[in-house]
């Protein structure tokens, strides 16, 4: 599916994250999503794409050694 659509539950299973960090997360613009009807939805791709950042980035924070 595309533009397939994931429910909170779903995004934190997915994530391995309790449901209220990623309300959380979602309320603070770190993770795409959007409300409807009151409800927090998020798409796989943008969830998928953010997930690729987020490897990115720690491989970019992790300390060098000089050897």
């Amino acid at each position: 599916m595309q533009d397939e659509m994931l429910t909170l539950p779903e995004i934190a299973q997915l994530l391995k994250a309790a449901e209220k960090t990623v309300y959380t997360m979602a309320q603070k613009d770190e993770l795409l999503a959007f409300k409807v009807r009151g409800q927090w939805r998020y798409k796989r791709a943008d969830r998928d794409q953010w997930s690729e950042k987020q490897k990115v980035s720690t491989r970019d924070d992790k300390p060098r050694g000089d050897a």
